[in-house]
């Protein structure tokens, strides 16, 4: 990888492992932040190209300079997700950001039982957001209306999943490979399947694999860009 300012300025294309509890948002400002420290960069453009929750750690795509006119190309490509759910309650925030708020029996699903409805939510479906979640509704967004404790009404909407494969079976615990299409959320498969399951559950981990043809394993952790980038500079 080259470090200069005229580099970054024409638009490149990084691959980023997020870490656990930042924002999207968080990387793409420490990458500007980084970019202007070190190379004396005035002013750049910088943007990622799909959301990842703070309790999800994984893959997220960031660009530079022109190449953030692609960011729109690269949101709309499918992805892939390792997801843990864990059985037996439900949360507001369909995750661990918030404490349960109703406890369920979990003793009577087998793991037959989830292979069975797993089923249920392969190919195109439809799928209704978390009202915890960056979606506008009437020009608001719904986490902000829900943490106000007005009422949320979120419209499902239609989303494919083309993979989706139990990998672990546990006492109280799935874990998942997920494929999807744009707009798919995972919060909200973990609370659906607690439902079919005639039970509760929430998503308790998560890890984006993948974004299209871009993986995980080729990746750089935001703090190793930031340390190469520092030690180029020092050379």
């Amino acid at each position: 990888m080259e470090f200069s300012a005229e580099y970054f300025q024409a638009g490149q294309v990084l691959l980023i492992d997020k870490p656990l509890e930042w924002t999207s948002f968080d990387v793409v400002n420490k990458i500007r932040y980084s970019l202007k420290r070190y190379l004396n960069i005035k002013k750049i453009k910088v943007g990622h190209a799909g959301t990842l929750d703070p309790l999800a750690t994984g893959l997220v795509i960031v660009c530079t300079g022109k190449a953030t006119k692609q960011i729109e190309q690269f949101s709309g490509l499918d992805k892939q997700y390792i997801a843990d759910v864990e059985l037996g309650s439900t949360t507001p925030t369909y995750d661990k950001e918030s404490e349960p708020d109703a406890i369920y029996s979990w003793e009577h699903i087998t793991e037959e039982l989830v292979q069975e409805k797993l089923e249920l939510f392969r190919g195109d479906i439809e799928q209704i957001p978390p009202i915890y979640s960056a979606l506008k509704v009437k020009g608001v967004k719904a986490y902000d209306l829900a943490r106000k404790g007005k009422d949320v009404e979120m419209k499902a909407r239609k989303i494919h999943i083309s993979k989706l494969e139990l990998i672990e079976f546990g006492e109280k615990h799935l874990k998942l490979d997920v494929s999807c299409s744009k707009g798919t959320y995972i919060r909200s498969l973990a609370y659906d399947l607690g439902v079919a399951l005639n039970s509760g559950a929430h998503l308790s981990g998560l890890v984006r694999t993948r974004i299209g043809d871009y993986q995980l394993k080729d990746a750089i952790s935001i703090f190793d860009f930031e340390k190469k980038l520092a030690s180029f500079v020092t050379k």
